[in-house]
């Protein structure tokens, strides 16, 4: 598996904590990279919750444990609808200090380099050897311009498919494998007395999952990379080529009514499928797997399982989105000892034994690949054999992609042609203002 991302200069430009830069750099701590005998309180912005939330709990007490003179305080920022990064940009800006921050979204890791937040780790990287651990394909993830600022500890198949294993045996059918068998089964799917067959959570961001895959799918790797970097137009014949897809998929009658689905969060799409059976399909990430495991009580790859996204013939089914889970160090932090060390104990075999517990998958060599469950294989494998790219809406400049994901919703509402040229048209001008 290779990625790239791009990240061009000018969205670094805007960034919006670049106003935090002078108080946080006054208060810059010594380094150093390595120490024997730790000790103190480690600061961890950390804003996953739930199941996630429970995950890191148990990770932070097996660091104390094998270091009992440090002390974890896990600070959780108040919550954005949709999208925390909202509530980390205040918690920094307000002056709240921590030693490390989970972040998922390059374009924002570039946003915090970019405002000195965030320190580089190669030399923690040669020191502790990570070179051993995690290939040169996710230290280039973690990297920008050559400098490399975070530590990947996790990634997901994003092109994958959740569904209910009892919704296809009523409905007698097999996991689709192509485009038009996707499309097929919506109507067998209804037949057997689901309402809906594919759950769209269009309230906030995760509608626009459908249409990155489409892209990777009908115009490949490249042509996301140069979306996502603006070296083509949302205008592009390319870009339309997806939504087209996507309107294939909205007149073939899989989603129902628009306004469920921009009424409908995450949470709500999945009580949809896994409790009320009332839809089937779902595209959304690998934590699913743990929701569901943990949440639900579902048995991996026995009540649910994931499909590969439908091929569609188009010359680009070896594609796949992705998305990972790094950890940043940043300038400030009071305890940079207790934090080099924890990034080395994220990619050890304990900390990567316990995400496989939770249904995470580590891109660690120490991680024993044997303890993942049937449906974080087929994941896993998925990605190993894809050509990948980025998550897109991560990839974007903050006032973009909030305009790309509202003009997604006029799409969902009315996937005409005409209305797809608007669209794209309403996006671009975003871009032209945005890059």
């Amino acid at each position: 598996m290779t990625v790239s991302i791009r990240i061009p200069s000018s969205i670094r430009r805007r960034a919006i904590l670049a106003g935090a830069t002078a108080a946080l750099l006054a208060s810059v701590a010594p380094h150093a990279a390595l120490a024997q005998d730790l000790s103190g309180e480690l600061s961890i912005l950390q804003w996953q919750t739930g199941t996630d939330g429970k995950m890191w709990q148990e990770i932070g007490e097996k660091f104390t444990e094998m270091h009992p003179g440090v002390t974890i305080r896990e600070f959780l920022p108040a919550g954005a609808q949709g999208d925390p990064r909202a509530g980390i940009r205040t918690a920094i800006m307000s002056g709240e200090v921590v030693d490390v921050i989970i972040n998922t979204w390059p374009a924002f890791r570039a946003e915090l380099v970019d405002a000195g937040i965030l320190r580089p780790i190669d030399d923690e990287w040669a020191q502790f050897g990570w070179d051993d651990k995690l290939n040169q394909s996710w230290r280039d993830l973690g990297s920008i311009d050559g400098t490399t600022y975070g530590l990947t500890y996790t990634y997901g198949d994003r092109s994958g498919i959740w569904y209910k294993t009892a919704h296809m045996e009523k409905a007698g059918i097999t996991p689709p494998k192509t485009w038009d068998e996707f499309l097929a089964s919506f109507e067998k799917l209804n037949a057997a007395g689901y309402g809906t067959a594919v759950a769209v959570p269009a309230k906030f961001w995760a509608h626009a999952e459908w249409f990155e895959s489409l892209l990777l799918r009908t115009a490949g790797v490249e042509t996301a990379a140069q979306l996502a970097a603006h070296e083509i137009a949302w205008t592009d014949p390319k870009v339309k080529g997806a939504l087209v897809k996507f309107a294939e998929m909205l007149n073939a009658g899989c989603c129902g009514d628009p306004a469920v689905m921009f009424a409908n969060d995450l949470g709500e799409s999945y009580a949809q499928i896994f409790r009320a059976d009332e839809a089937n399909y779902m595209l959304i990430g690998m934590w699913t797997n743990s929701l569901l495991k943990n949440d639900y009580g579902l048995t991996e790859g026995e009540d649910y399982s994931l499909l590969q996204f439908p091929a569609l013939g188009m010359g680009f089914d070896d594609t796949s989105s992705v998305d990972t889970k790094e950890l940043n160090v940043t300038t400030n932090g009071s305890n940079p000892e207790a934090a080099n060390a924890f990034l080395d104990f994220i990619v050890s075999a304990e900390a990567s034994n316990i995400m496989a517990s939770y249904g995470y998958a580590s891109p660690s060599k120490a991680a024993d690949a044997s303890l993942l469950g049937p449906v974080q294989q087929i994941a896993t494998e998925a990605v190993a054999q894809s050509k990948v790219q980025f998550v897109l809406g991560d990839l974007l400049p903050g006032d973009l992609v909030d305009e790309y994901r509202v003009q997604l919703q006029k799409f969902l509402a009315d996937p005409s042609e005409a209305n797809i040229d608007a669209v794209l048209t309403a996006i671009e001008a975003k871009a032209m203002e945005a890059y």
